[in-house]
């Protein structure tokens, strides 16, 4: 990821190496605040509290936090309990569950005195996966943006994206941008449509923060602007993340994806999902099996911004109670193709 103008990662071992360093992601784009996870209840907090968020990056974050419990504690109850106890910070994205059976299984076999090196270790490895897999989806994904640019030479492709399949909610270069950066990168001229991705306006504040960084030309839109968009022929491609995708192919993502996959439907534009093998979850056969995350009210009723003198301030935009389900399922008839690390597919799981 381009940071400052510089290259980092998301997620990093600290300098000491007993705990993992991470973007406060409720701060940006207003403060670039890095902050020091050191014990596995700083990593549980910074799941639940969405310090940091995104399928590949929870995953990480909560192995990191299991080798933090076991740096303090190598027993099997402790492992048992931390692993658990990680579990249920968040219950939708299964890249968590994934990280934390990766870490257990590498760790299981060996005596206590070396498990919280070997847990360390598997965690690195999970975030140099991680790269390699979001790089490899750039890759994938790039080939169709050629296309469309083949098909549009005189004009820049548009591309309209909801919440935030980022750098920030992987280890690097996003899972939903990877191609969008490639193509950047590559002197094809791109142009995103950023969903501002109410409640928590991770578009507005987190994707445009990585476009910006990267120097790619967005536009920030409201949430029920893209179908009017498709309609007038202004959007050549949806790509979204994911946070599960179940074995029928149906995609679990943030809120309002199954009423940007019914548009794209409607007006025959191509509706595309980015995700790592990681994020496919074999085990459950369809969305409707999915648990969907109820998050506070507060998310809804509340905003946070700086005000005219530059002090983050909170203000509350209703007095009436609030219902904010995080995620939706998009059904698998709706989605175009899958933009894996093994190239694009037309259905999933076989």
């Amino acid at each position: 990821m381009i940071l400052q103008g510089n290259h980092t990662r998301s997620i990093m071992r600290t300098a000491d190496g007993r705990g993992a360093r991470i973007l406060d992601q409720r701060q940006l784009p207003w403060e670039i605040r890095w902050v020091e996870l050191r014990t596995m209840e700083d990593a549980a907090v910074a799941i639940r509290e969405m310090w940091t968020r995104g399928a590949p990056m929870v995953g990480a974050t909560a192995a990191y936090g299991l080798a933090m419990a076991l740096a303090e504690d190598p027993s099997d109850e402790s492992l048992i309990a931390a692993r658990d106890y990680l579990f249920h910070t968040r219950p939708t994205a299964v890249n968590l569950r994934w990280a934390l059976d990766e870490v257990a299984k590498t760790v299981g076999p060996l005596p206590p005195e070396q498990r919280a090196q070997a847990a360390f270790a598997r965690a690195d490895a999970i975030c140099d996966e991680d790269v390699d897999l979001c790089r490899a989806i750039g890759e994938s994904g790039l080939q169709l943006l050629r296309d469309l640019h083949a098909r549009h030479p005189d004009r820049p492709i548009n591309i309209l994206t909801h919440c935030n399949a980022g750098w920030l909610a992987t280890v690097d270069y996003g899972t939903a941008t990877a191609p969008i950066y490639l193509a950047h990168d590559e002197g094809i001229p791109v142009h995103v449509w950023v969903d501002e991705t109410r409640p928590r306006n991770q578009g507005a504040l987190l994707t445009a923060f990585e476009l910006r960084n990267h120097g790619v030309p967005h536009t920030v839109i409201a949430d029920n602007a893209g179908g009017l968009l498709m309609m007038q022929g202004k959007v050549d491609a949806v790509i979204v993340g994911t946070d599960r995708v179940t074995a029928n192919g149906d995609v679990c993502n943030k809120i309002g994806t199954y009423l940007k996959a019914l548009a794209a439907h409607d007006n025959g534009v191509p509706f595309y999902v980015a995700l790592p093998y990681t994020t496919f979850d074999a085990d459950t056969p369809s969305g409707d099996a999915i648990p969907i995350e109820e998050r506070a009210g507060e998310e809804l009723t509340e905003a946070t911004g700086p005000a005219a003198d530059g002090t983050i301030t909170t203000i509350r935009l209703t007095q009436s109670p609030a219902a904010n389900p995080a995620f939706d399922v998009t059904p698998a008839r709706l989605v175009t193709g899958y933009i894996t690390e093994k190239g694009v597919l037309d259905r999933i799981g076989e």
